[in-house]
């Protein structure tokens, strides 16, 4: 019984990995439209037009949030379903999406495509390192997440 749920749970790794990156971009992409557009009113998903334009693409930047965290609870509830949960992979994938979807909003649609900043009007610097380096560093540690978890099953599959 136990080498069938240990390859079990080896078969639906990268199921956890997705489940968790999905939910990851989506939180991070929640967070990002509720503080910095809603609440703070810093800037609109896209800013290259009108105010009503930009309030627009919130709208369906906060509906993608929301499909892609929906998205990974449901993939982590079939996940539970099958009791191949694999916590460290999941909370690496979260950590690796919402990492992911944070360099990349603050390297190519900030600085390559300019749909909009964080910030108008003030020393953009200390923003966008911020921004970038908090994204490396969760992207950083969502891969190492995965691979410790990795090598534990290695571990745990050497000694069954």
């Amino acid at each position: 019984m136990r080498n069938n749920a240990t390859s079990d749970n080896y078969r639906y790794s990268s199921r956890n990995v997705w489940s968790g990156i999905l939910f990851g971009i989506g939180i991070a992409a929640f967070i990002d439209e509720c503080i910095f557009h809603q609440l703070l009113h810093w800037h609109h998903f896209y800013d290259n037009s009108t105010t009503a334009v930009g309030l627009v693409s919130d709208g369906l930047f906060h509906a993608f949030s929301w499909f892609a965290t929906i998205a990974g609870l449901f993939l982590f509830a079939d996940l539970r379903r099958r009791n191949v949960l694999w916590a460290g992979k999941w909370w690496g994938g979260v950590l690796l999406g919402a990492g992911g979807f944070q360099l990349y909003d603050g390297t190519i649609q900030h600085k390559l495509l300019r749909i909009h900043q964080i910030r108008y009007y003030v020393d953009i610097l200390p923003y966008d390192l911020t921004w970038n380096i908090l994204a490396v560093i969760m992207t950083v540690l969502g891969i190492l997440l995965i691979l410790r978890a990795k090598q534990q099953s290695l571990k745990t599959r050497g000694t069954n």
